[in-house]
């Protein structure tokens, strides 16, 4: 049996895939430097539209197949694609669905519009990705979350999926980031995010501003570690995340940095 620690990163963007902001190329190294390192790594992302699945190789995981996410009183089906990460012998799994990836264009249309039903595919990401590894049936010690749609993976993780056997012994970790989005995503995106009975209303209360500060603070809140992973943060995410009891908090280190500190966060939680 193999004794391999294991790390998952979920992540609205990586690199070669798919690069918004500088943490995208952040997240490959981290991904390539542990699984040298000896970690067991895997990472998932959405298949949004503008990323080439003839060039990057991207194939469908048919043993995967089979998923309904609910969202919102509808069920969506979820098709799981892969592809290997080059010059690296690991994995990349990308979430795609007819209704929220199968479009040109990332997080705003042709005339920069904000998509209304970013909300949702939030929503569909994160559930979507947590039912993808229960279907794997791989535990990881550690998950790794980054970018905005992830931000609701360190609530359910501490709520709805705090019983599964496959995320019994997970330490999360969220990076804080610059502000990506200066929209809001619906007013009532708390109550859509509720996808469970076990969550209540106040649990989604953090979230209800759904600005990218408010996701961004949820999202920092309900993880057992916190990275900063830009320059640019909101100053009052800096104030209320740079020292918080009871966490483990890596400060901004620069784009030039050898990731040595991640390493030593990732074993330190994994150890646990």
């Amino acid at each position: 049996m193999s004794t391999k620690k294991r790390i998952l990163f979920i992540a609205n963007e990586m690199s070669p895939y798919l690069e918004l902001t500088e943490f995208a190329e952040i997240v490959n190294k981290l991904a390539i430097k542990s699984n040298d390192a000896g970690l067991e790594v895997r990472c998932i992302m959405p298949r949004f539209g503008t990323i080439n699945e003839r060039r990057h190789r991207l194939h469908e995981v048919v043993r995967l197949s089979g998923i309904n996410v609910s969202v919102d009183n509808d069920d969506y089906p979820l098709q799981i694609k892969v592809a290997s990460l080059p010059n690296a012998r690991l994995q990349v799994y990308f979430l795609d669905n007819e209704d929220f990836f199968k479009r040109k264009f990332v997080f705003n249309d042709e005339d920069e519009k904000w998509y209304d039903d970013n909300d949702l595919r939030s929503i569909f990401f994160c559930k979507g990705a947590l039912e993808t590894v229960k279907k794997f049936g791989w535990p990881p010690d550690v998950i790794h979350c980054s970018g905005w749609m992830t931000a609701l993976v360190p609530l359910y993780l501490k709520t709805v999926y705090k019983k599964e056997p496959v995320f019994a012994h997970s330490k999360v970790i969220y990076t804080l980031g610059s502000d990506t989005f200066e929209e809001k995503l619906s007013d009532d995106f708390a109550k859509k995010a509720l996808i469970h009975t076990s969550l209540k209303e106040k649990d989604l209360e953090i979230f209800k501003e759904a600005t990218s500060y408010a996701l961004q603070r949820g999202a920092a809140s309900n993880a057992d570690a916190i990275t900063f992973g830009a320059e640019n943060i909101d100053k009052k995410l800096v104030e209320e995340f740079s020292k918080v009891k009871g966490k483990k908090v890596i400060p901004f280190k620069g784009w030039d940095t050898d990731l040595t500190e991640y390493l030593e966060l990732y074993s330190d939680l994994a150890s646990k």
